[in-house]
């Protein structure tokens, strides 16, 4: 399976290819989408849109998985990142590519088996379970795998629980 991980952001918008397969968990390609700060919201928005749908098509994902965005801190920030996580999970919708959505804390239990973990310490988790030699960069792109990851150890969970009920 193909999941396409999305950290989303107006100005910066973090992606995550990841595939999974017999001999577990690969880098496809991760990265950021930027757009100028300085762009109306709309056309940020916008430029977004069409930089996810290319995204799409490249790398033809089976799933997407967006992080939600965190409230507690400020909610003019979650507001603004809602709009993004909108845009990917529409950018999803109109490819008919399902689309799951999970909070911060829901990523680094997967990624960690611990919901507070820090930021370098999901970094390490995903340069460990993914193989690689130093830190996914920038940070956006890193969190963005996280998310990847997250989906697939979650669909995983899914499955093997669904085996088990069958077999009952």
């Amino acid at each position: 399976m193909r999941v396409l991980g999305v950290d989303p952001g107006t100005v910066i918008l973090g992606y995550g290819v990841v595939d999974e397969g017999e001999e577990g968990m690969t880098l496809v390609d991760c990265g950021v989408l930027t757009v100028p700060a300085r762009v109306s919201v709309e056309k940020r928005l916008g430029s977004l849109y069409h930089s996810l749908n290319q995204l799409i098509d490249r790398y033809q994902p089976d799933e997407m998985a967006v992080e939600e965005p965190f409230v507690a801190q400020n909610a003019r920030t979650a507001l603004t990142v809602g709009r993004a996580q909108a845009i990917a999970i529409l950018a999803a919708a109109n490819r008919e590519l399902p689309v799951s959505c999970y909070s911060p804390a829901q990523v680094k239990q997967q990624v960690t088996n611990y919901g507070n973990s820090s930021k370098e310490q999901v970094q390490e988790m995903v340069k460990i379970q993914l193989g690689l030699a130093q830190f996914p960069y920038p940070g956006d792109a890193a969190d963005a795998l996280a998310i990847a990851i997250c989906h697939l150890r979650k669909t995983r969970l899914n499955r093997l629980l669904t085996k088990n009920k069958e077999v009952r």
